[in-house]
């Protein structure tokens, strides 16, 4: 005798009607899978494990992202591990920042930096911060920046309108500057009010002729911006020397084109170099140019490889007089990163900043240039400690891309270079972006800057120095194979004391 009303009844048939042709469905695409897997000979691990093999391709996909979360320990996985994004997400919070129980990281690794403490570290009280630094001091428009700790070039196309309103409003907040990147500037970039830089790369994005070539008429609306406070060549960048800048075409809207100054939806590729600058004379003769025409300070960014040109650049200055010197150069890592960039080059092209940092810095000094030419260094530098290792060796002022980027939210899936980054900030998907409010996300920005300042000074003040500009190579030493450490002025003998001039 059936106890079930007739409606359920139903569905219950209903429902194993439904499974009965859901498994049919499934036998008949497991058998098509089969014979097309086994008939094909492109895939081998396909053809000889027909159906089961597709799952490789899956699970690699998948490792991906899954890594980070069950797999990878707090200080193994690369780019960046759980422990540094982790604290770069409680310092954005503003959170606390105090760990127990012990570090988790292996200070015998050779290549280890670790900080000297002094036995009497300065309070707070009697920490006394040295004269400004300016930049600048031929043209009618020096520039006092306010922070030893800035944002790098991210160009908007790169990164979203949201994300690019986050980072200008933070940065006015926590009164540092941030970098355009090479991708020009766009008005997100001027909304929040901060100090910019502004980027010429080797496309001349925004300050372009039609044949690529530099136009002073938008050089000059572009300079005419007061908050555009100095301008800087790009010949280079740390995860692709010697490449030009890469937009995937799905990026190039028709708002970005015409900042740019390129055609809509097409892919951008910038030259390998600026096509009028081939030469160390033909780069102080564009420096020279685009600072008569804008009157503030220029420099440039590049990736240390052969130093030899740096020789000849010094030589050249000194030939046409001190004026000539480019006012900063901002030094990138060859571990720097970016939305899009070859393997090869990612992977095996330049120095590091540990090694070019001092090696410019020494070269300027060799040739009497360092009191002249600021040094900027950028690359990885997401922590207080990287940071301060960057003073020490002879930074002057240091900027950051990725650790705004973990600020602004970024979680590492590494989808920057395929419009579908799932937090907002590297893609144009209207639905993706919704997710990233520029107002909550620009407070973290601040946030972080701030507490990478508050913790350099707090390493400064152990060392025994009055500001983190005071940091120097005796204040470092490095771990070495066998666990013990040797005093950075040892290992790079050939540089001098870092002077603490203005």
């Amino acid at each position: 005798m059936n106890l079930l009303p007739p409606s359920l009844m139903l569905v219950l048939n209903l429902f194993a009607a439904a499974f009965a042709l859901l498994l049919i469905i499934l036998v008949v695409c497991f058998i098509v899978l089969y014979f097309i897997d086994k008939s094909q000979h492109k895939d081998a691990i396909r053809h000889n494990f027909p159906v089961v093999g597709r799952f490789r391709s899956l699970f690699t996909y998948l490792g991906e992202f899954f890594r980070q979360y069950f797999f990878a320990m707090d200080r193994e996985e690369m780019p960046f591990n759980r422990a540094l994004r982790s604290w770069v997400d409680r310092a954005s919070e503003g959170k606390s920042n105090t760990l127990a129980f012990g570090s988790t990281k292996n200070l015998n690794l050779p290549g280890t930096a670790i900080f000297v403490n002094s036995p009497f570290g300065k309070l707070d009280e009697d920490m006394e911060e040295p004269a400004p630094l300016t930049l600048g001091p031929y043209v009618e428009k020096p520039y006092t920046p306010a922070s030893f700790f800035n944002i790098s070039g991210m160009s908007y196309g790169a990164i979203s309108r949201p994300a690019v309103l986050a980072l200008s409003r933070g940065a006015k907040a926590a009164g540092c500057w941030m970098n355009t990147g090479e991708g020009g500037l766009s008005p997100y970039h001027l909304q929040g009010g901060a100090d910019i830089i502004f980027q010429i790369g080797t496309a001349k994005y925004g300050v372009r002729t039609p044949d690529g070539l530099l136009s002073d008429e938008k050089l000059d609306e572009v300079a005419a911006h007061d908050q555009v406070k100095m301008i800087e060549v790009k010949l280079s960048q740390g995860a692709k020397p010697g490449k030009g800048g890469l937009l995937p075409g799905e990026k190039v809207t028709e708002e970005i084109a015409k900042i740019r100054g390129i055609a809509v939806g097409q892919p951008s590729h910038s030259p390998n170099r600026h096509l009028d600058i081939a030469t160390v004379e033909q780069l102080l003769d564009f420096i020279k140019h685009v600072r008569d025409r804008t009157q503030k300070p220029v420099g440039f960014k590049t990736v240390i490889g052969t130093s030899g040109w740096l020789e000849d650049l010094c030589r050249e200055i000194h030939r046409r007089g001190i004026e000539s010197a480019p006012d900063f150069i901002t030094i990138d890592s060859a571990d720097g990163g970016t939305g899009a960039a070859p393997m090869p080059l990612m992977d095996n092209v330049g120095l590091t900043i540990k090694e070019s940092l001092p090696l410019v810095d020494h070269i300027l000094r060799e040739h009497g240039l360092r009191h002249r030419i600021r040094l900027i260094a950028s690359g990885k530098l997401i922590t207080p400690s990287a940071v301060a290792l960057a003073l020490s060796c002879g930074a002057d002022f240091t900027v950051s891309a990725r650790g705004f980027m973990f600020a602004l939210g970024c979680i590492q899936a590494l989808r920057c270079n395929k419009n579908t980054c799932p937090t907002g900030i590297t893609t144009h998907d209207r639905a993706l972006q919704a997710g990233l409010d520029p107002t909550e996300k620009s407070e973290r920005v601040a946030r972080y800057c701030q507490q990478i300042r508050e913790e350099v000074e707090m390493i400064a003040r152990s060392c025994g120095v009055d500001s983190p500009r005071l940091l120097a190579k005796e204040h470092v030493r490095v771990v070495q194979p066998g666990g013990y450490s040797l005093p950075l002025d040892e290992l790079l003998p050939l540089r001098h004391k870092k002077d603490r001039d203005s």
